[in-house]
């Protein structure tokens, strides 16, 4: 068979389709446990969510609800920054012409600002941040909607393809809504660990992750990258 025929060049099409899905996953997941990292470290350290914003929300209500009005502040101000994150992720990665590295350079930053900043309260805003940022870096595999700081959204997805499947259906996709929640899961139980030892300042370590992932995503081709951020 020649290598032109349209045949072969079908066949190597779907070979790079399934090979962009494999690298999607595997970021997917780095980011999944950058996110658990960062969320643990932050909830241990101060006593809020870093990332899980429903938690915040609903504590946000709990406050209203009891009158605490530092707590409706605080809580107010974390969904709040989480919202201007995931909007100035959109916006560097468009500046960015939808490249991981640099914005994952931004969020490495962020968190090292977070971890040695001397008022835990404003390292606490700029992780907030950097998470917001991080739902830039990858928002869909192979037109998989992909959640990288949050996992209800993971788990509700899991959960419908697995009905489907049990009611004899084929679903695609579904299954690979487990590597992030597996992620953060990992990623968590790592956060918690280095808190124990090193406090806010484990921070420093989750950027360092961040960094890692940064590095990891100059190695992947750019064409690639634009499919996963957002458009």
């Amino acid at each position: 068979m020649l290598p032109n025929t349209p045949l072969h060049s079908s066949a190597r099409r779907r070979h790079l389709h399934s090979l962009r899905g494999r690298v999607g996953l595997w970021l997917v997941a780095g980011l999944s446990v950058l996110a658990g990292m960062t969320d643990a470290i932050g909830l241990l350290a101060t006593g809020d969510f870093v990332s899980f914003m429903s938690g915040n929300t609903t504590r946000l209500a709990v406050a209203l609800g009891d009158g605490d009005l530092p707590g409706v502040l605080r809580l107010s101000l974390a969904v709040l920054c989480f919202v201007l994150g995931n909007a100035a992720g959109v916006i560097l990665a468009r500046w960015f012409q939808h490249r991981a590295a640099p914005l994952l350079g931004v969020v490495t930053a962020l968190l090292l600002f977070a971890g040695f900043y001397p008022q835990p309260e404003v390292g606490f805003v700029a992780a907030i941040l950097a998470m917001g940022m991080l739902n830039a870096v990858v928002e869909q595999v192979n037109g998989l909607p992909i959640g990288l700081t949050y996992v209800t959204g993971a788990l509700s997805r899991f959960g419908r393809g697995l009905g489907r499947w049990l009611l004899g259906e084929r679903p695609q996709g579904w299954r690979v809504q487990l590597v992030p929640w597996t992620g953060m899961l990992i990623g968590a139980a790592l956060g918690a660990f280095i808190e124990q030892r090193l406090g806010l300042a484990a921070m420093a370590v989750a950027a360092g992750l961040a960094s890692i992932l940064a590095l990891a995503a100059l190695f992947i081709p750019h064409r690639w990258q634009r499919t996963f951020m957002p458009r």
